[in-house]
């Protein structure tokens, strides 16, 4: 004798689906819902106007192209109040002009061996704030478009197509 398994078992409610993960790395999720870097979570369907930027120089660079300038600038006018700037013979000239290119040399040295952070920028809520920052273009590239593709989600109700509006037709 066989039994209907269905009519003799009540009927289960279906799980609720789990959120869909677009990225996850140590200390980032995203998934359609929410963003998650570190401790701070977002909801995806707050998060407006999204930039991209570059964060700000690597301070001890900074200060070494400051500190070049400013001895560069003071022996030049040390050299220009003493008179000591028409005693110069023209390769002392051509020293000079080289040495005025420190500064640019250590600001490249500087991005090439430090390069500022990318940062991720968007609105919460009215409130600007720094979503992400990360100094591997790479692993920042995976995060933003991962949170472009949730977003798109979320303007489209988990939707995979947009709703349909019926067919086009001009205005007369």
């Amino acid at each position: 004798m066989q039994t209907d398994r269905s009519a003799t078992q009540p009927s289960r409610s279906p799980r609720p689906a789990a959120p869909r993960l677009l990225y996850a790395r140590p200390g980032i999720v995203v998934t359609a819902e929410r963003f998650t870097v570190g401790r701070n979570s977002w909801p995806v369907s707050e998060i407006t106007q999204l930039r991209t930027d570059r964060g700000p120089h690597d301070r001890l660079a900074i200060r070494a192209v400051a500190v070049s300038a400013t001895m560069i600038a003071a022996v030049g006018l040390l050299l220009g109040f003493t008179g000591g700037l028409h005693r110069l013979t023209a390769g002392a000239y051509l020293l000079l002009g080289a040495v005025g290119l420190v500064p640019l040399l250590l600001v490249l040295i500087g991005d090439r061996v430090r390069p500022p952070a990318h940062e991720l920028w968007g609105r919460v809520r009215g409130t600007e704030v720094l979503l992400f920052s990360s100094d591997d273009e790479r692993q920042f590239g995976q995060v933003a478009r991962a949170l472009g593709r949730a977003r798109e989600a979320a303007r489209l109700d988990g939707r995979a197509d947009p709703p349909a509006a019926g067919p086009w037709r001009p205005a007369r």
